[in-house]
């Protein structure tokens, strides 16, 4: 095998790998994860979702969600807004900081 020939099956198999792993990523079940799966994912992958929730309060997320449908164009209902927010901090939310 020549150096091109090598170099070519280490990407592909990096890339099935890496597809892999992502497509194993799914959300945790509980209401709200349809709205999320139905307005969220569509623009980008669970694991960001992953990836941001040890930051992310209740007000966080709101400000999250506010910001995707002001900002990126998100095409949440109104009515759909709270639920997602709900499904969001109760399974991806940070806890809030203790009182002092």
């Amino acid at each position: 095998m020549n150096v091109k020939t090598v170099a070519f099956a280490a990407v592909v198999l990096l890339a099935w790998t890496a597809q892999a792993q992502e497509s194993k990523l799914e959300l945790k079940p509980g209401p709200g994860r349809d709205q999320v799966m139905g307005y969220c994912v569509m623009c980008h992958s669970v694991d960001y979702i992953q990836m941001n929730s040890v930051f992310m309060t209740r007000q966080v997320w709101d400000a999250e969600v506010t910001k995707m449908i002001k900002a990126y164009g998100a095409q949440v209902p109104p009515e759909q807004i709270p639920v997602i927010v709900d499904y969001l901090t109760k399974n991806y939310g940070a806890s809030p900081p203790a009182p002092k």
